[in-house]
């Protein structure tokens, strides 16, 4: 069964353009290589940090809302972990309200046809 999935990321701060790319490809083509669907990708860029972590105030954040498979996420929380680039990740499955919610979020700026009108 396939679900809807939301990951917050942070890169560490002290990584280049390039760099902060290659790393959130890497985990988009984790996504899609175990058979995981991509649907929106944010990037908020460099944030100051609530509290210092591993000593560092500011981070890259991304966030990534993606379908897929339950077992996907453990390998994608693996990575994660195995990355020394990332400072911290939360991923949570998204109820079918809160998926509408980021569905409505995601085409804010975007202009919806109009239904025509019957007479």
């Amino acid at each position: 069964m396939v679900n809807h999935y939301e990951t917050a990321f942070v890169l560490t701060p002290v990584l280049s353009e390039p760099q902060t790319k290659e790393a959130v490809e890497k985990f988009e083509n984790l996504l899609t290589s175990n058979g995981g669907t991509i649907l929106n990708r944010e990037e908020w860029g460099l944030k100051q940090l609530a509290y210092p972590i591993q000593g560092k105030n500011s981070g890259f954040y991304f966030i990534l809302q993606f379908d897929a498979e339950p077992a996907v996420i453990a390998t994608l929380e693996t990575e994660f972990r195995r990355d020394e680039r990332i400072i911290r990740f939360l991923t949570t499955r998204l109820d079918k309200y809160a998926f509408e919610y980021a569905e409505k979020r995601r085409n804010k700026g975007k202009v919806q046809p109009k239904a025509e009108e019957e007479a």
